[in-house]
C-alpha cells in the first residue's frame, strides 16, 4: 500500500517536520499585524491545496496549481521584499552566544512565566513626562535583532533605565537630544543615534521625521519605538513599520510588556 508510506515514519521525517514548524512560525512572526499577513495565509492554503491534488493523484490540476506556484515565485520576491530583508537581518543579526537571548527563541513553546528585564514603567513615565513639555523624543528597544549596525552611528553609553537621564538625555539644551536611544535590556547603550527614514508614503503628513525614522527602523528590524512628538505632544509606539493604537499608558504598559518576550 504505497499511499500510506507516509505513516512510516524515521527520525528524519520528525526533524523535516519541526524545521518546517519553526520555519512557518518564525515567517508568520515577521507578517502578523501586517496586510502581508493575508497573502501569507494564501499561500498557504494554496500549498496545502497544491500538495493535497498531487497526493490524490489530480495530475491537471496539481500542474495547473504547481506551475503558478512556480511563476508566482519571483513575484512573491517583489511583494515580500521586505519581510525577506528582515528575515535575512533577524538570522545574521540575532545573539545566539547569550543564553537567555538563545532561549528566548523557542518561548513560543512555553509562554508563561517569562518576564522582561526593561523598565517599561520608567520609560513611559519619563515619555508622559516629556509629552507634557512637549519635548521630542524617540526611543528604540531592541528584541531579537542586533542593532549594532546603528549603534555606531550614535555615542556609546552604557547606564541603566532611569526615568530622569531618558529626560535629560532628551532635554531641549542637551547635546545629546538630537537623534534616538538605543535601549538594550535595561540599559541606554547608545544616543544620538542615526536612524534609517522610512520611504513609505501612506505616513500621514502630520508626523514628522522622528516618526518616519521610527517606522523605518522597525520596517526593517523588529525593535520597537516610542516617539514623544514635538509639535503635538503625542506618544507614538510603532512596531513592524506601523502606528500601534492604545487607549492609556497602562495599556500601552501591557502591550510592550507583552512584545517584549514575544
Amino acid at each position: 500500500m504505497d499511499f500510506f508510506n507516509f505513516i512510516d515514519f524515521k527520525i528524519t521525517d520528525i526533524l523535516d517536520i519541526v524545521l518546517v514548524a519553526v520555519l512557518l512560525y518564525y515567517v508568520y512572526k515577521l507578517v502578523r499585524g501586517s496586510v502581508a499577513i493575508n497573502i501569507f495565509i494564501g499561500i498557504v492554503i494554496v500549498w496545502a491545496f497544491w500538495k493535497l491534488t498531487e497526493l490524490l493523484g489530480m495530475e491537471m490540476i496539481s500542474s495547473i496549481v504547481g506551475a503558478f506556484m512556480q511563476v508566482g515565485l519571483i513575484a512573491l520576491i517583489i511583494v515580500f521584499q521586505q519581510e525577506i530583508r528582515k528575515f535575512l537581518l533577524m538570522i545574521g543579526s540575532t545573539n545566539f552566544a547569550n543564553k537567555r537571548n538563545f532561549i528566548k527563541h523557542f518561548k513560543f513553546l512555553k509562554q508563561e512565566g517569562l518576564t522582561t528585564t526593561v523598565d517599561v514603567d520608567a520609560i513611559l513615565k519619563a515619555c508622559d513626562k516629556m509629552a507634557s513639555t512637549k519635548t521630542g523624543a524617540i526611543l528604540v528597544l531592541e528584541r531579537n535583532n542586533s542593532l549594532d549596525f546603528i549603534k555606531s552611528s550614535g555615542d556609546r553609553m552604557n547606564v541603566e533605565i532611569n526615568q530622569h537621564i531618558i529626560e535629560s538625555i532628551f532635554y531641549k539644551n542637551s547635546p545629546l537630544h538630537d537623534g534616538a536611544a538605543v535601549i538594550v535590556d535595561n540599559y541606554i547603550v547608545a544616543t544620538r543615534v542615526i536612524l534609517p527614514v522610512s520611504n513609505e508614503r501612506n505616513i500621514p503628513l502630520r508626523f514628522g521625521l522622528r516618526h518616519r525614522a521610527a517606522v523605518g527602523i522597525t520596517e526593517k528590524t523588529d525593535a520597537l519605538c516610542l516617539v514623544v512628538s514635538e509639535e503635538t505632544g503625542l506618544i507614538s509606539y510603532i512596531k513592524n513599520g506601523e502606528f500601534v493604537l492604545y487607549d492609556s499608558l497602562i495599556e500601552l504598559g501591557k502591550l510592550m510588556k507583552q512584545d517584549l518576550i514575544s
